[in-house]
């Protein structure tokens, strides 16, 4: 009888095991250069999350772009998402919206991404997304969402998602919640067009990680970093726990990208990375 006792036991224990082995987490990255690649690799990040601009932009000459991509493909931290999508020139809000230029842009944008095997691009651009003064954010609405169903099925074609972020009110005058980014994404009902939930941008506007768990089925990314000075999580004690619970409850496993201020990146990258780890396991009950 004990031995059969025992056996349950173990068999018990085994299965425990296996599930948490298959508890799936989020992988964590860095918004920055792709030549940190190394010291990024070393550390033990996921991905990089790099610059539209410096990367996939149709302004890049076709020959430095091919050059790009034969850095891609040795990098050892791979560039799995990129954000700064346009250019402040480029207007998604006003009189002075240009919507060929603007489903030009992105057609190029996307073919590269392609090309490049990178499946998410955020959208945040706060300088093309402000609103022009006195101009009426319900029609600027109105105006948004519509151009960004056409964005939508730009990016279908190559197969990529774009991820509107909110920004807070001193980068932009324009969806700087979580709560309204997710309403834009709601109204655009597109597969190609979701959210990317900046932590920090929510915790300058003071917004409750519950409204992470209100816009679960829209949230496919993640930005993060300190309130005060937009340190690296763990530099000064901000508390960004509240908000990696809330993803947990939700069972998010996408990505989470740091877009921080490093003082020293090469002597903090290491111990960051331990602290989001350690936040990941409390959270996900690991």
């Amino acid at each position: 009888m004990k031995n059969y006792s025992g056996l349950i036991f173990l068999a018990l224990f085994l299965c425990v095991l296996q599930s948490n082995a298959q508890v799936k987490v989020p992988q964590v990255g860095v918004a920055t250069s792709r030549t940190n690649d190394s010291l990024l690799h070393a550390a033990g990040y996921d991905y990089i999350e790099e610059n539209v601009q410096k990367l996939l932009s149709p302004a890049i000459p076709e020959d430095t772009f091919r050059v790009h991509l034969a850095q891609l493909k040795k990098m050892q931290c791979r560039v799995q998402a990129c954000n700064v999508f346009f250019p402040g020139e480029i207007r998604l809000t006003g009189n002075n919206v240009n919507e060929q230029q603007v489903l030009t842009y992105v057609d190029g944008v996307m073919a590269r991404a392609k090309q490049a095997g990178i499946g998410l691009i955020v959208l945040g651009s706060g300088g093309s997304r402000r609103l022009p003064d006195n101009y009426n954010k319900d029609t600027a609405t109105l105006q948004f969402i519509g151009l960004c169903r056409k964005i939508a099925v730009v990016a279908g074609k190559y197969d990529c998602v774009i991820a509107i972020e909110n920004l807070n009110s001193t980068e932009t005058n324009f969806v700087n919640t979580l709560e309204e980014a997710n309403h834009i994404v709601t109204a655009v009902h597109h597969p190609n067009f979701k959210l990317t939930a900046d932590i920090y941008h929510m915790l300058k506007e003071h917004e409750s990680p519950d409204m992470i768990k209100k816009a679960a089925k829209n949230l496919v990314h993640c930005h993060i970093a300190e309130r005060e000075k937009r340190t690296a999580p763990g530099s000064t004690g901000n508390d960004v726990t509240p908000y990696i619970a809330a993803l947990a409850s939700i069972h998010y496993t996408g990505r989470i990208s740091l877009e921080c201020r490093w003082e020293n990146m090469s002597q903090q990258v290491k111990p960051t990375l331990d602290y989001m780890h350690d936040q990941i396991k409390t959270a996900y009950k690991l």
